[in-house]
């Protein structure tokens, strides 16, 4: 799970280049006026004297010493520091966007782990797109018929919570669907979700007990009428447990700003 502070790289380099500048400048703008002019190769045009004056003059000799030693006007001095403005809110506005991303990426691998996902290093680096995904194939659909079914632990209503994660995973099931379903890729194809008056049955039908996997496919069902009072349970009638996995919310990620991440 990723600390909120946490900058990806490109965006750390940014940040750190638009803050070395911005930083002196807001300070002082003649420091790094300064720093520039000594990298200064070409000196100023003699010829190119300020509007009022007149080549030769002292007043114009006066000011191209200073334009050449990197001396700033009252006018340069509020440019620059307005400059230096505006590259400071662009850097908090990547930081803004970055922590975003991580909101994304930890909300996806909360409701993978919850689904029973294990941490694979290849995996958690983006885990919207490598941990957690919609089903591409099986959707629940069909009878049992093996001799003896495996268990499936959980499953996640969808219409009353609305899980945000959905938005950020590849194949997203739709917010009009009941319930999500978490399996490994393996599993997929056998599960089985059957309706009754009473109850809502759950299972893999294999015979082989599902494997741990990096990652879980989530099977949306859609039942074909209100869940109402109907208990939702796997293998030999035991309760599923219902999870809620989601992102932060924005108020709980400045929380963990303020507390570290």
């Amino acid at each position: 799970m990723r600390n909120y502070w946490a900058l990806l790289p490109a965006i750390a380099v940014i940040v750190v280049l638009i803050l070395v500048y911005a930083v002196p400048t807001l300070i002082n703008p003649q420091w790094t006026s300064s720093i520039m002019a000594l990298f200064r190769q070409h000196p100023v045009d003699p010829a190119s004297t300020p509007e009022g004056t007149s080549a030769g003059t002292p007043e114009a000799t006066s000011e191209q010493a200073r334009r050449e030693a990197g001396v700033l006007g009252p006018q340069q001095v509020k440019s620059r520091r307005m400059l230096a403005v505006a590259l400071v809110l662009g850097a908090l506005a990547l930081i803004g966007f970055n922590v975003s991303l991580n909101r994304e990426a930890n909300g996806c691998y909360t409701a993978a782990k919850a689904f029973g996902a294990v941490d694979a290093a290849k995996d958690t680096k983006d885990p919207c797109i490598n941990m957690i995904y919609g089903s591409f194939f099986g959707d629940g659909s069909g009878k049992s018929f093996e001799e003896t079914q495996q268990p499936v632990p959980t499953y996640q209503l969808v219409k009353k919570n609305k899980p945000k994660y959905l938005k950020w995973i590849q194949n997203p099931p739709g917010y009009d669907v009941d319930l999500l379903v978490g399996t490994g890729m393996s599993c997929n194809l056998d599960l089985r979700v059957e309706e009754a008056d009473d109850k809502i049955t759950v299972l893999v039908d294999s015979t082989a007990p599902c494997p741990q996997e990096s990652s879980v496919s989530l099977t949306a069902v859609k039942l074909k009428k209100p869940l109402g009072d109907r208990k939702i349970v796997t293998v030999d009638d035991k309760p599923m447990q219902e999870i809620h996995p989601d992102a932060d919310s924005w108020p709980t990620v400045l929380k963990k700003l303020v507390t570290g991440g």
